[in-house]
């Protein structure tokens, strides 16, 4: 039998992705996630208090890239907090207001980190700075999460891999 405190290595890890408005930084790691992550990974993500529909920049940006954005709208996490709701493993808040907000507890009791970035959205400017922020934004949780989907995640204990989740949102690293 395997040990309790490590994950299992042949199932689909679910994970959610919490921000205020669910607009911007939510959408694109989940649409990262779900392509870099695909047959290991699902990725979701929802806010706690949505705008009530994706950032149009947010959208052009992974229609540039070449992302189905047929998956983005933005959501409550009520909608992941119910006993309905797909079970998650991982639960990452990637903004900075989302971490002080009190979050609902989560079924499971799933892994969790904050990996807070600048809003893009909340970026004023010319429409050119506004497209960089988005740009810049996109560029730092792609790095996050191609290192977390190169862990080993089944193979680490809960300790250890809490430890480097923790790093991840820690470290903005530029390379991938």
């Amino acid at each position: 039998m395997p040990d309790a405190d490590k994950l299992s290595g042949d199932k689909l890890y679910n994970v959610l992705f919490l921000c205020t408005g669910n607009s911007a930084r939510s959408i694109l790691a989940e649409a990262i996630l779900n392509r870099v992550g695909a047959g290991r990974f699902h990725a979701y993500s929802a806010g706690s208090h949505p705008k009530g529909a994706p950032h149009p920049y947010a959208l052009e940006l992974l229609k540039k890239l070449h992302y189905d954005v047929g998956f983005a709208r933005s959501k409550s996490w009520d909608e992941f907090a119910g006993p309905d709701a797909p079970p998650m493993d991982f639960v990452f808040t990637v903004c900075d207001s989302a971490a002080a907000e009190v979050c609902p507890v989560w079924p499971g009791q799933p892994m969790t980190a904050h990996w807070g970035l600048a809003d893009p959205a909340a970026v004023e400017g010319s429409e050119m700075e506004q497209r960089l922020a988005f740009a810049e934004a996109y560029r730092l949780l792609d790095n996050r999460i191609s290192i977390f989907t190169s862990l080993p995640v089944h193979r680490l204990d809960k300790l250890s891999l809490q430890r480097r989740l923790d790093e991840i949102g820690r470290k903005l690293p530029d390379t991938a």
